[in-house]
């Protein structure tokens, strides 16, 4: 039995992935033996042909909710401020990584507490970048 999925390439570093009944995006970065693919909130990092460095959701921060940076990219927008109501799935802020615009979407219904970056920054990997309540 296997385990492969449909899977097809629609740009550099960006593939469609059918799974389960439902059509998905994966955006995939970094040299070989070393890729980082962002899936659904999620970062996998490593080997993806093989088995991934990590496969959990990045560490929340000392805060009830944090959207921490995925890997190395620039803010490309900011789309919050401090005090806003975000709902579940609403787009907080866009980073650029490789050329690829990756989304960080709210977990959850929430309330901006304090934003911890601006456009055109460079962050880096786990770190804060907004915080939720």
């Amino acid at each position: 039995m296997s385990n492969a999925l449909p899977v097809t390439r629609i740009a550099e570093g960006t593939y469609r992935v059918e799974y389960e009944g439902r059509t998905e995006i994966v955006y995939v970065a970094g040299p070989p033996g070393d890729r980082w693919a962002f899936w659904n909130g999620r970062v996998f990092r490593g080997d993806l042909c093989g088995e991934p460095k990590s496969g959990r959701r990045a560490p929340r921060g000392h805060v009830p909710q944090s959207l921490l940076a995925p890997m190395p990219a620039t803010v490309l927008k900011v789309l919050v401020e401090p005090g806003a109501a975000v709902k579940k799935g609403d787009t907080v802020i866009i980073l650029e990584a490789m050329k690829m615009e990756l989304p960080l979407r709210a977990p959850g219904d929430a309330v901006v507490v304090a934003v911890h970056c601006h456009e055109g920054e460079l962050v880096q990997p786990d770190v804060t970048l907004v915080e939720l309540a």
